[in-house]
């Protein structure tokens, strides 16, 4: 059979020849003298003998060695005998000559390609070739000629050499090279692109982000075809060595924010990272604060136009949400769809996000400081109306208006821990059951029961669930102000609130711009949403390299 091989320079210099000869005896003194042998690699080894007993937590300062079997023998020592580490070695060479090892992890390789380009490749052709190679330039020839591989890294320390075998790759090893190749071929099952369960929408992508972080890459990349998109990738996490990737449009991001994330990136210093909250929480500007500072999503046309608008993306290794900074208030009351559908829609829309905020985070309290200090500000009717139903009623406004809050929310927290087929059964009947029979039995009027539906209804609006959470927990706590001063305790609330949110910043941006501070330039994609053809400048404060999106003009009839 003929091979692929191209046949190597047969003029080999003198020293190559003697090298090769020095090699041959040592392997003949080695096999006739064990104990020799063991002393010889450990002259050769930078590591001593000391640090070959120490555990596996010192196996970052080692280094490869020249001795095929040390190197499977610490291997196995390191990774304790797993069973799910296969450890492979085998000759190759016309004379099996070439004493090889590979090593990958069963479960995150493809075995199909491990097969066919790697152990094919260098047990089946090299064999069969007439190609005379000779041990020392083996290496390179492998690593240059022979393997079909895409991706081929060379490595010579240990702690490289567990990352890419437990993410993954082969690790291959060859005798007489303190030096190893690591080769392209992940290949582990995963869930695939689905449509997002979390953000969903009418009109637009139903595509939605994986666990995979390369498949959520090749999803922007899918829509942004710029090669201004730069895409930067490290590992977080001592123990769990996870791939974090920050992506952003290079001449469009602002460069000071770009240096200020890859720097808290860097100071980050934890075992592990399992979900991108982790990085959420070490990186945000804020940290006791209800207000979101980094945004997150699991939509692609979400991140995409973010990284338009020159903000920048984080993505994490195994969860489907994609980190989005810098973050402003605004962010969280808009919708992907938003984009999709007519200006005058969408700004209606908007409108109605911005009433239900108010009426989510204040109805309740508004009615404990009406019915408790301020009956004479409503009509005598329906104040007659609200005593004829709180007639009975052994609770104030307040404990009864606390009672149903905290009711509510255990039925939504026990219909998304249930299962999804019958989770949202059990949220609804228990909400109809449990609030029919409380204003039967006479612990809540229905009057009670009818604002709290309202306040839940209203706290489903807001397209990013981190905002309404943040709305939840203050409801609570405007509830106690109005049991405590009425009207005024809420004013009081209303007033810490907004304070509080100037102070927030999220990447030295103010939380508030662009209402404040006032911009207005930013008002055309704030609550009112103009036309495409008029948003032709990217926000003020996030991008300050390159601000133009285009030059169209509004759309005239012919003439």
């Amino acid at each position: 059979m003929k091979s692929r091989i191209p046949i190597p320079l047969r003029k080999l210099i003198e020293d190559k020849q003697s090298v090769k000869n020095k090699k041959q005896q040592e392997d003949l003194n080695q096999s006739e003298n064990p104990n020799s042998s063991k002393t010889k690699n450990q002259n050769q080894n930078p590591v001593t003998s000391q640090n070959r007993s120490k555990d596996s937590k010192n196996h970052q300062t080692k280094l490869i060695s020249p001795d095929l079997q040390y190197n499977i023998d610490h291997i196995k020592k390191t990774l304790g005998n797993s069973s799910d580490i296969v450890i492979r070695d085998f000759q190759a060479g016309k004379n099996g000559e070439i004493k090889l090892g590979i090593v990958y992890t069963d479960g995150l390789t493809d075995s199909a390609s491990i097969q066919d380009l790697i152990l094919d490749t260098l047990m089946v052709q090299i064999r069969n070739s007439d190609s005379d190679v000779a041990v020392p330039d083996c290496f390179e020839l492998i690593k240059s000629h022979t393997l079909p591989v895409g991706g081929i890294v060379e490595i010579t320390e240990f702690q490289k050499l567990f990352n890419h075998v437990l993410s993954g790759d082969t690790m291959l090893l060859m005798d007489g090279s303190p030096k190893g190749l690591a080769l392209g071929s992940r290949g582990w099952v995963d869930r695939g692109v689905q449509e997002p369960s979390s953000q969903t929408v009418v009109r637009g992508p139903k595509d939605g982000f994986t666990e995979t972080l390369r498949t959520n890459t090749a999803l922007i990349r899918r829509r942004i075809k710029d090669p201004n998109l730069w895409l930067e990738t490290k590992q977080i996490g001592e123990k769990t060595q996870t791939d974090v990737a920050i992506m952003y449009l290079k001449g469009v991001a602002n460069d000071k924010t770009v240096s200020e994330l890859q720097s808290r990136l860097n100071r980050i210093n934890i075992d592990a990272i399992l979900e991108s909250g982790y990085i959420e929480e070490l990186i945000q500007d804020e940290v006791y604060t209800p207000f979101p500072t980094v945004y997150n999503t699991e939509r692609p046309d979400a991140v995409a136009a973010a990284i338009l608008e020159g903000r920048i993306a984080i993505m994490v290794d195994g969860t489907p949400f994609v980190l989005i900074v810098p973050a402003l208030m605004v962010h969280f009351f808009q919708s992907s769809e938003d984009y999709y559908q007519r200006a005058d829609i969408a700004t209606l829309i908007r409108v109605l996000r911005y009433l239900s905020f108010f009426l989510a985070l204040l109805t309740p309290s508004l009615y404990v400081a009406v019915s408790t200090f301020h009956q004479e500000m409503l009509p005598t009717p329906l104040l007659i109306s609200l005593a004829s139903q709180r007639e009975g009623v052994p609770f104030p406004a307040f404990v009864e208006a606390m009672l149903m809050e905290v009711v509510f929310e255990i039925l939504r927290e026990a219909g998304v821990r249930m299962p999804r087929a019958i989770g949202s059964s059990i949220s609804i009947v228990g909400a109809l059951v449990i609030g029919q029979a409380a204003v039967e039995a006479g612990f809540v009027s229905a009057t009670m029961v009818i604002i709290v539906s309202l306040t839940a209804i209203c706290s489903f609006v807001f397209p990013a669930n981190s905002m309404a959470s943040a709305f939840r927990m203050l409801r609570f706590l405007f509830m106690i102000l109005a049991a405590t001063f009425g009207l005024y305790g809420i004013i009081l609330g209303l007033i810490v609130m907004v304070l509080h949110l100037n102070s927030l910043r999220s990447f030295g941006l103010p939380y508030l711009a662009p209402n404040a501070p006032f911009i207005l330039q930013d008002q055309k994609d704030n609550i009112i949403r103009m036309p495409h053809w008029s948003l032709l400048k990217r926000p003020r404060l996030i991008s300050k390299n390159d601000t133009d999106r285009g030059d169209v003009s509004s759309p005239k009839p012919p003439s």
